[in-house]
């Protein structure tokens, strides 16, 4: 008998479906990283340390905490892809070889690469909602447009993910990661725009800033929330971020095929 075809979305959701079943048992081991500490961090940053900062040119005459609020949105999706994208998937092909087992199915590496992403972008699109409404509630949103800052997040969020995925099927040990995580995502989180504008770096770092999946999020959706966002920036900031989801999926598929092919 042939073995059964299943369609890309269907195994897609089947991968989501066993990401759900273990989460669904273990989201306290994720809460404090995905949902509080980005409000411990807004609170310190954004109400503490932003009530020693007066309104000015430099945050567009809104509060700090208003001018930090979409910004830290962004910054919380990115964060929360790089363990997604890192020591979550080494797991499934290492540690707990979980991949090994769904491979053996009519599920293809292609098709475990598709629910993967997918998850991510479903743990992003929850975080970023729920930063919103307690930002909001904290009274660091003002403004409806605010709300585009979710799809912003999670746009960049997965920008990074993809390529970070593909990066890791590559991998036989997880020590890259700490090298990932100090010299790629914290410049990127710091020098990227989005605790003070970018003009208030050195010229030459400016070009850096904008490769980073981080500054074009912020753009975005601090654009969104101040209605300072024009529609060809933001097609561009769109374009450049679907580009680099576009180059993550390529790459993750010829190297899950490599790592996963029996």
């Amino acid at each position: 008998m042939a073995a059964r075809v299943v369609g890309p979305l269907r195994a897609a959701l089947l991968g989501v479906e066993a990401q759900w079943t273990w989460y669904r048992r273990n989201w306290r081991a994720t809460a404090i990283t995905n949902f509080l500490q980005p409000v411990l961090f807004l609170l310190a940053m954004g109400l503490g340390f932003g009530s020693q900062v007066r309104p000015g040119e430099a945050t567009g005459g809104a509060p700090y905490a208003v001018f930090l609020a979409p910004a830290l949105l962004v910054l919380t999706a990115v964060q929360n892809a790089m363990f997604e994208s890192t020591y979550a998937v080494f797991s499934a092909f290492k540690w707990q070889k979980t991949y090994l087992g769904v491979v053996a199915t009519p599920i293809t590496p292609a098709q475990i690469l598709y629910g993967r992403l997918l998850w991510i972008a479903l743990r992003l699109l929850s975080g970023a909602v729920v930063f919103l409404g307690v930002a909001t509630a904290l009274g660091a949103v003002t403004s409806a447009g605010a709300v585009w800052g979710v799809p912003a997040a999670v746009l960049a969020g997965m920008a990074f993910s993809a390529p970070v995925v593909a990066f890791t099927a590559t991998r036989e040990k997880p020590e890259a990661f700490n090298g990932l995580y100090r010299f790629v995502l914290v410049p990127m989180m710091l020098f990227a725009g989005a605790f003070f504008p970018l003009d208030q770096l050195p010229a030459w770092l400016h070009p850096l800033a904008w490769l980073t999946p981080v500054w074009h999020g912020v753009e975005l959706a601090r654009g969104a929330a101040f209605g300072t966002l024009g529609p060809a920036a933001a097609l561009g900031h769109v374009a450049y971020l679907a580009a680099l989801v576009a180059v993550g999926v390529l790459l993750g598929r010829k190297y899950f095929q490599r790592r996963l092919a029996v």
